[in-house]
């Protein structure tokens, strides 16, 4: 299902963090999102499901404006994995996958045989079925992700936010992570955002990308019209380097100095 966007305005009080954003992410498609510190990524997500409600703009999901949509369908389109996964609560990994199908269940009602098969599958396609019965408390921070993940697509969404889904993970789990949700997003037929500050794992694991600096698009397209040496001289302020790597087949970005050194 196609995510539109069109002239998304939203502040903080008078601080105008998005002004005139407008976008299209297609099914089976990755957006990826960068951009310096405050420039907006993370506020653009939660206008997305409304989280935040935009001062002014459209957000359509397969031609419906989610401004007249209730916030179960919301929750039955859009599923969100955060920055930080905080649970204080000794829960199972079921448990938390389980909580993805809270959209879809009646008021008073309890999960039945579908929802335990859509978490099972969800489990599955992220490889933490084998840990089901394990708290979550107990996971390293690979799993946990996965585990986040594997909640999100209980909900059965159209859509996928990601907002920097390799913070604080280590190299392997990064590229362990980001292959899952390129393989997802492809086989599930997902219009997945996502927010990265790593401009080399965003090159290479997203279909196009969008350039936010001061709450505004700089750029969008393909990787190689947006990842340029100028345009990340004028958002990031650091001179570099871009050049295309043969054996990741994607462009990397190596800094050289800050412009103002």
């Amino acid at each position: 299902m196609k995510l539109k966007i069109r002239g998304l305005d939203f502040s903080y009080d008078s601080v105008k963090a998005l002004e005139s954003v407008s976008l299209e992410v297609n099914e089976g498609e990755i957006l990826g999102v960068i951009g310096p510190n405050g420039s907006g990524k993370t506020t653009l997500l939660k206008c997305i499901n409304l989280t935040l409600r935009p001062k002014a703009g459209v957000v359509l999901i397969g031609g419906e404006d989610v401004f007249n949509m209730g916030r179960r369908k919301i929750a039955r389109e859009v599923a969100v994995v955060p920055q930080n996964s905080s649970i204080s609560f000794p829960f199972t990994v079921l448990d938390i996958v389980l909580m993805g199908r809270i959209p879809h269940l009646s008021r008073l009602g309890r999960e039945g045989e579908r929802d335990l098969k859509t978490a099972e599958e969800a489990m599955r396609a992220t490889d933490t079925l084998r840990f089901a019965s394990r708290p979550i408390d107990g996971l390293s921070g690979g799993e946990l992700q996965r585990v986040m993940i594997a909640r999100a697509l209980a909900q059965e969404p159209s859509i996928l936010l990601l907002d920097e889904p390799t913070l604080h993970l280590d190299i392997n789990h990064q590229l362990e992570i980001l292959k899952l949700i390129r393989k997802l997003t492809g086989e599930k037929g997902l219009a997945t955002i996502m927010v990265s500050h790593n401009l080399n794992l965003a090159a290479r694991y997203s279909d196009k990308l969008l350039l936010l600096n001061s709450g505004r698009i700089y750029s969008v397209g393909s990787i190689e019209e947006v990842l340029t040496p100028e345009n990340i001289k004028n958002t990031y302020k650091v001179e570099v380097d871009v050049r295309y790597h043969e054996a990741t087949r994607s462009y990397n970005v190596i800094p050289i100095f800050p412009i103002d050194a």
